[in-house]
């Protein structure tokens, strides 16, 4: 999971959160009409919840990979300033969300789910 990536500068190396961490609602200028979940919380343990269900994430370049159903689904992800944009992948239009805060914590009875790339087939 790239739960954080590392920058090397010569002779030292920081962690940085990725940009997509937080709490994330449902863009209501979208309309109503849109189905999926208006709230998301992605978190530094590689999870994501939504609703009842709570999945594993990935960065993958210029993509959002959430593991559904046991195996990875992928995303066009476009981040500008607190707003992200998800396209691609089994959505038929692209969806906008609007950070809202920081994530919260994922309760400890609910585990993160495997990663598909883990699981024997």
């Amino acid at each position: 999971m790239v739960a954080a990536a590392v920058i090397c500068a010569p002779g030292t190396a920081v962690a940085q959160k990725p940009a997509i961490l937080g709490t994330w609602k449902f863009d209501l200028k979208q309309g109503d009409k849109k189905e999926g979940p208006r709230t998301v919380i992605v978190r530094p343990d590689s999870s994501a919840s939504y609703g009842s269900e709570t999945v594993r994430w990935r960065i993958i370049g210029d993509s959002l990979a959430l593991a559904l159903g046991g195996e990875w689904v992928n995303y066009r992800l476009k981040l500008k300033g607190q707003r992200l944009t998800l396209s691609g992948g089994d959505l038929t239009e692209p969806v906008t969300f609007q950070r809202v805060g920081p994530p919260s914590p994922r309760p400890d009875s609910i585990p993160v789910p495997p990663d598909p790339d883990d699981v024997p087939g």
